[in-house]
């Protein structure tokens, strides 16, 4: 992770941040920008042109302004996002010294050769953000495909955070085949 950190500094597109969530805050609400419920915190590049005297925390990835990334997803179809607009520089290495997931994640699949991403619709948004890693990083990007997710009456998505029954995987042929119907996945007809 460090040597992927090293080549973004190398080209100057990582910088080191000195920002806590709560400057993050301060800063947008004294821009007028009024934050989503559950949306991102969109980083307003404060620390993109120096620290001004303060602490380095973390370091982020510097986005290109007015860049759209676009991909295509195998389940969603032509997919885009304004990563400044909506993410804002992100984050590459916490303030507690751990690796973000979005490094980690590119760092690790290019590592093991991942050609194809299978995750649920809710991490689609991450997307972006691993294309433009991927893309400065210089690896092969892999094909994405996001699933539907099974959702509880309540609306919360099934997963063991919210309580849910794990699988009974003594007949895992006939679970995924129950999970591929109630997600609405039709099988391949070529195998």
């Amino acid at each position: 992770y460090q040597a992927a950190l090293d080549a973004l500094i190398a080209q100057r597109i990582a910088y080191p941040c000195a920002c806590t969530r709560q400057d993050i805050a301060l800063a947008l609400v004294a821009s007028g920008h009024i934050r989503q419920r559950h949306g991102e915190l969109v980083y307003p590049g404060t620390c993109r042109h120096g620290l001004k005297g303060r602490h380095a925390r973390a370091w982020r990835f510097m986005t290109d302004s007015g860049v759209e990334v676009r991909w295509t997803d195998r389940r969603l179809g032509d997919q885009a996002q304004n990563v400044v607009r909506d993410v804002g520089d992100f984050i590459l290495k916490r303030a507690d010294g751990l690796w973000a997931y979005q490094l980690a994640v590119v760092v690790d699949d290019a590592a093991q050769g991942i050609t194809h991403i299978v995750r649920g619709e809710d991490l689609a948004d991450n997307t972006a953000r691993q294309l433009m890693l991927q893309q400065a990083l210089g690896y092969e990007p892999p094909q994405y495909l996001h699933t539907p997710l099974v959702m509880a009456a309540d609306g919360q998505k099934l997963s063991k955070q919210n309580g849910a029954q794990p699988l009974d995987v003594s007949r895992p042929l006939e679970q995924l085949e129950i999970a591929a119907r109630i997600l609405g996945l039709r099988r391949n007809p070529s195998g």
